[in-house]
């Protein structure tokens, strides 16, 4: 049992950790929540004896260990490869193992009748039964076993971890710590460096994971689908709740509104009592009654509730209409040096996609949107924006491209939207900038604040094709929420490059996914692709019982199931391309008719400024000119996307008849 008793900690005139106490069970799956700054990372790092307190204790079982995940600031053995590195965790066993073999050494050189023979015989007998009982046969297949979930190659293995970026030394000191198996296991936003696949993984191995988890995350799906008890630390309190974070987002919500009814009521009282004294303070007869009412008011404990920021409502402006292909890539080879990233990829985004990018880390996600937008250049193919397309791109990096002289109420209104400075003050704060906040220097804020504010910025851009790389990596859950909102009701294309399900999942439509050289799109959300990618795995893990299935079968029943098998396929090739070609020619039709109507009323134009009294009437012309203007850039653009809609009826065409 992990018991933290009466933990305070306060900075400056602040109280931090106020008073705390909880006890944690082995096998507890919590999570540990809060408004940033809070004091999340802050109580961990007590637990783990890294930060101490003005007062309280922690202790646990003589038995029982910890192991701690930071969020950052890792530092690994660079002169060792990967599996060495994470193997490092069974240091002890390794060096069990080698006294073993130098006993055995040892033992072969004394005399069998030497009176310390039995005795050292004995010794390391216990301690080769020690090894044995370690594990220590087992140890590189789960240090491999994990390594994989976590996203390493086989290939990785034997590079050593100077090679790697940050997020995946992060990726190394949380495999040493799941290979670890502590008693109680803290995890500070394990989820930031992790792309889908391995966040499942994950989320599989904690869920069965024999001791017990802490976890500070602001992904919501994650948290919902490990966690079975929330810990929410709130003006320095910390209150216990028995369920997972969308349990504790309805308990809090019902609980706040009770405070705030409590809280009236209190007002009302002190309000009532106060005017008491204020009336009757210099009246001898009621002397007694007031002083009892000003002691009542002294030892009155106030009800306070946490202010929590507006609601903001945020709707990006209205973006110009683009042509209905808003990027286009036509077999794109992308090399960097000897490696190929892309060799001859096509793909086709359309007005009012909204796109989940996913795939492993290292498979070309962000490389893949940079080209999209124009910013990475390619060695062979097209890339190509569509008619009207103003793209935006937002990555952790555009934080450095932020003015250090300037504050954040500067940047904002530095972006030209036209916004009041009070409404830009409420999306600054959605963002976590509030009160003085905006005031402050953009060179002495942390990175974190910077890339909130690149993306609060982003948020006033007039563009239509909007690309995220990461925009959630350092938003709490009402900034997502935000965020969330804005892109749902955003009528423009976005591509999103993010792992945080619970945070695409109502805004996409479609899920492109990156692996290594190849590109694939999914229709719906993250969702529906994760169950279509498991449909896909449970039939590629069982081709055996497809084979079984007809082994028996003789020649003729065999060309017999060929032919049938043959014309299924083709039957669904057919539907598939009727699928893929229907919309476009339906689009086609409804812009052959507009067109048609185009015409029909430039023609009786034309012919009503053809009359000879047609200039007579200043107003009449002018109306007219106006309209017939305004009808030939309409037939322009009806012109412009009848020729897109051909040309990729007749590019799906050539694609079925190669296939064929």
């Amino acid at each position: 049992m992990l018991q933290c008793a009466n933990i305070s900690l306060s900075l400056g005139d602040r109280a931090l950790l106020d008073d705390m106490s909880v006890i944690i069970n082995p096998g507890d799956r919590i999570g540990l929540v809060g408004p940033n700054g809070a004091g999340k990372s802050t109580l961990l790092k007590v637990i783990m004896g890294l930060q101490e307190v003005d007062k309280g204790k922690v202790s646990m079982g003589k038995t029982e260990s910890l192991g701690y995940l930071p969020q950052d600031g890792v530092e690994p053995n660079f002169s060792l490869n990967v599996v060495e590195e994470v193997e490092s965790v069974f240091q002890g066993i390794f060096d069990l193992e080698k006294e073993v073999q130098k006993m055995q050494v040892t033992l072969g050189e004394l005399n069998p009748n030497s009176p310390s023979y039995e005795s050292y015989l004995d010794q390391l007998g216990s301690l080769q039964t020690e090894l044995e009982q370690s594990g220590i046969y087992s140890i590189r297949s789960k240090v491999e076993k994990v390594l994989t979930g976590l996203g390493f190659s086989s290939e990785d293995f034997s590079r050593t971890t100077s090679e790697f970026s940050g997020g995946w030394l992060m990726r190394m000191a949380l495999a040493k710590l799941l290979l670890q198996d502590p008693t109680y296991l803290l995890l500070d936003e394990p989820t930031n460096h992790l792309d889908i696949e391995s966040l499942q993984w994950l989320e599989q191995f904690l869920v069965q994971y024999n001791g017990a988890v802490i976890v500070v995350s602001h992904d919501q799906y994650f948290l919902d689908s490990l966690t079975n008890r929330t810990l929410a630390i709130r003006q320095g309190k910390l209150q216990d709740y028995a369920g997972n974070y969308s349990f504790y987002e309805r308990k809090w919500a019902e609980e706040r509104e009770l405070l705030i009814n409590a809280q009236r009521n209190q007002e009302k009282q002190i309000k009532d009592t106060q005017e008491f004294i204020d009336r009757f303070r210099y009246k001898a007869s009621k002397a007694r009654q007031v002083q009892s009412r000003v002691k009542q008011l002294e030892k009155l404990d106030q009800i306070e509730v946490e202010s929590e920021l507006d609601t903001v409502s945020f709707r990006f402006p209205t973006p110009e209409r683009t042509g209905q292909v808003v990027v286009q890539l036509d077999q794109v080879v992308k090399r960097y040096g000897e490696h190929t990233v892309f060799d001859g990829i096509d793909l086709e985004i359309e007005r009012e996609d909204k796109i989940a990018v996913v795939g492993p880390n290292g498979a070309g996600k962000s490389t893949l949107i940079r080209i999209m937008s124009g910013l990475e250049p390619i060695q062979k193919g097209i890339q190509k924006l569509g008619h009207k397309v103003q793209h935006a791109y937002f990555a952790q990096h555009q934080a450095d491209e932020l003015d250090d002289t300037e504050d954040p109420l500067g940047i904002m209104m530095g972006a030209g939207s036209g916004e009041k400075e009070s409404r830009l003050r409420s999306i600054l704060g959605s963002f976590l900038f509030t009160g003085d906040d905006v005031f402050k220097k953009v060179k002495v804020l942390s990175g974190g604040e910077k890339s909130r504010l690149a993306l609060a910025r982003m948020l006033l851009s007039p563009a239509n094709f909007l690309i995220f790389d990461e925009p959630t990596n350092h938003l709490d859950m009402s900034s997502k929420a935000v965020l969330q909102q804005a892109l749902q009701q955003y009528e423009g294309t976005c591509m999103i490059v993010s792992h945080d399900r619970a945070f695409l999942d109502p805004i996409v439509n479609k899920v492109l996914e990156i692996q290594p050289g190849s590109v694939r799109l999914f229709l719906g959300n993250v969702s529906y692709y994760l169950d279509k990618k498991k449909e896909e795995t449970e039939l590629a893990q069982s081709p055996q019982k497809s084979k079984n299935t007809f082994k028996n079968v003789d020649a003729e029943e065999s060309d017999a199931f060929s032919k049938k098998e043959k014309k299924r396929l083709e039957a669904e090739r057919r539907n598939a391309l009727s699928k893929r070609m229907g919309p476009l020619k339906k689009k086609i039709t409804q812009v052959e008719t507009a067109i048609e109507g185009c015409e029909t009323r430039l023609r009786t134009i034309e012919a009503t400024m053809a009359e000879v009294d047609f200039y007579e009437d200043p107003v009449q012309v002018k109306e007219t000119s106006i309209e017939y203007e305004k009808i030939k850039q309409e037939l322009t653009e009806l012109m412009f996307q009848w020729e897109e809609y051909q040309q990729r009826v007749e590019h799906i065409e050539a694609e079925f008849e190669q296939d064929t």
